[in-house]
């Protein structure tokens, strides 16, 4: 066999190029490819359809002008327009400069003091997160509306009423707070001890120690939380509906174009219009979070809070009357819901609930509501982690993942009130073969999962890059399909993040208002959207009650959540723990 390929060795050669064998590719690769277009397509379905189909309806010629711009041109040689975009931009940047602060200080006394109390403290500034954000909007109301408990003290800051910009503001705080705070806790937790050891021992002051070291370090979650306030309220809708009063907004105009007037066509002009700031802000924060660099490098050192007695019991006094706030406008909305005839007959009953539940017959929409939020909490967080995992942990298809993470992260710039419209556009059209979906609960859990899809997604794929890829590795050498490495290894790995948002889809399921107040149906009332419709018809007690029990669902879901991250924590997470 030497000899020939001595003496033949172009034919040896031509041999051996024609019979290399090609690789194939396992046929448990092709399950993981399955899954991954699997995914895609539900994306496709759930997202990038009703966003095309929204901008189809927006471009499509009008009766008045051929060109495809004509509602554009239209709506926007309106002042109605210039007016609720002057509106929304306002309040949304005004509850901006008010709640950044108010969170700074709440997250600087929790990371950088030692006041008593902080788990208690950190609970209460998290409540916002278990209610809708009509609650604050009817807390207010019952505060400081024409017949509200402390109307005078509204009267006496100068304010004419709490219907208007005022309300809408001081609402929107209430319920982007939480938000806010999470960011900035994240930001001010990761700190250089070294840096300020070294600025002790040049003898730096406290202020000059927060300008040069505190800030800097926490500027890109500043920015971060700024973007993210600014796109909450813009793109909310509860609020200005319930105590916007003739104060206009961008969320209002398209339910009013869309469920008032039935204008489809304007109203997917506002969407688009509404999607904007969104997409500004979400393009503002990637390029800042790619600027970010590492605050902690390997030999940093955690940083300990040192005791301050009179610093510490300031912290305390404010988180205190943070918390007191936040409790004002529960303990109101409960109240409220329980009181006889307000203001006239302050005695207690249930009747609100009785007329909310049984007479108007809203028993209905807490038991569709339940089943929203648990069919989201069980068919989301599967589809999430399967997503990422495919994604982060499996090879192939390479032209297909950008396209995948893109979908991914879209959803987190997409308003509620925008992919709920889409979904309109998109599954009514009599072409479309999934037509059957329109007006039924899987559109409502489709497009719930698919409107908190992002935070899931990068809940998850944190949790799988914590993963020694080696484990991969190992597994295909010794040929273990990557399903039993995902079943025995990253599964058990990654459940408390799992359970996590499990219990983030169950919550947002039960507070959602914009994402599915234009797909429920008679026949699948929800919670939320009923709190509207109570309002509407002027029964803010029944709203108030329904506003309550939502809170209460929330709440007794999320202690059994807890619980059962307890017991994945200890079955699944003990080999964190050291060894004695």
């Amino acid at each position: 066999m030497l000899l020939k390929r001595l003496l033949f060795p172009t034919q040896a050669g031509a041999v051996l190029a024609v019979s290399a064998p090609r690789q194939q590719v396992h046929w448990t690769d092709r399950i993981a490819h399955l899954g991954l277009l699997a995914v895609a397509a539900l994306l496709a379905v759930g997202l990038l359809g009703p966003l095309l189909a929204l901008l189809a309806q927006a471009f499509r010629p009008t009766s008045n002008d051929a060109s495809h711009w004509g509602a554009f041109v239209s709506y926007l040689g309106s002042p109605s327009l210039l007016q609720s975009l002057g509106h929304s931009v306002f309040v949304s940047v005004l509850t901006t400069v008010i709640v950044l602060p108010l969170a700074f200080c709440f997250a600087y006394a929790l990371t950088r003091s030692r006041m008593p109390a902080k788990g208690l403290f950190r609970t209460v500034s998290l409540l916002p997160l278990l209610a809708p954000s009509l609650l604050s909007a009817i807390s207010l109301i019952y505060w400081f509306g024409n017949q509200g408990a402390a109307k005078d003290f509204w009267l006496a800051l100068g304010f004419d009423s709490i219907y208007g910009a005022s309300g809408i503001v001081l609402a929107e705080c209430f319920a982007v707070f939480p938000h806010t705070l999470m960011i900035l806790v994240t930001a001010l937790t990761l700190a250089d001890a070294r840096l300020y050891e070294a600025a002790d021992a040049l003898g730096t002051s406290a202020v000059r120690k927060f300008f040069t070291i505190t800030l800097p370090g926490a500027r890109y979650g500043l920015i971060s939380a700024a973007m993210v306030t600014f796109t909450l309220v813009i793109t909310d809708f509860g609020v200005p509906k319930v105590v916007g009063g003739d104060y206009n907004v961008l969320a209002t105009d398209v339910f009013k174009l869309v469920i008032g007037q039935q204008d489809f066509q304007r109203g997917a002009v506002v969407a688009l219009l509404l999607l904007a700031p969104a997409v500004l802000t979400f393009v503002v924060d990637h390029f800042v979070q790619r600027r970010q660099t590492a605050l902690l490098s390997a030999r940093a050192v955690a940083l300990v809070p040192r005791r301050a007695p009179a610093f510490d019991a300031l912290m305390a006094g404010y988180c205190a009357l943070i918390a007191m706030l936040m409790l004002a406008m529960f303990g109101m909305a409960v109240f409220a819901s329980l009181v006889k005839f307000w203001p006239y007959d302050l005695s207690l009953s249930l009747q609100h609930y009785t007329l909310g539940l049984v007479d108007a017959e809203m028993g209905d929409a807490i038991f569709n509501s339940l089943k929203l939020a648990g069919s989201c909490a069980l068919l989301g967080p599967p589809v999430v982690f399967v997503g990422a995992y495919l994604m982060e942990k499996t090879r192939g298809l390479d032209a297909l993942r950008p396209l995948l993470r893109l979908m991914a992260m879209l959803p987190m710039a997409v308003p509620g009130l925008v992919l709920g419209l889409g979904c309109i556009f998109f599954f009514n059209a009599p072409a479309n073969p999934l037509h059957g979906l329109y007006q039924t609960m899987a559109l409502l859990v489709l497009c719930t999962v698919v409107h908190y899809y992002t935070t899931g997604h990068l809940t998850m794929v944190t949790a799988l890059k914590a993963i020694d890829p080696e484990f991969e590795a190992v597994s295909a050498s010794l040929k273990v399909p990557f399903y039993r490495t995902f079943w025995r290894v990253t599964l058990p790995i990654c459940l408390p993040a799992l359970i996590d948002v499990s219990r983030y889809f169950f919550v947002n399921a039960m507070t959602t208002i914009s994402a599915v107040v234009f797909l429920y149906t008679p026949d699948a009332r929800l919670a939320s959207v009923a709190i509207l419709n109570l309002d509407d018809a002027g029964d803010i007690g029944p709203a108030a009650a329904m506003a309550v029990l939502i809170v209460a669902s929330s709440t007794v879901v999320s202690l059994l959540y807890l619980a059962l991250s307890a017991w994945a924590q200890r079955r699944t997470q003990a080999w964190r723990a050291p060894s004695h």
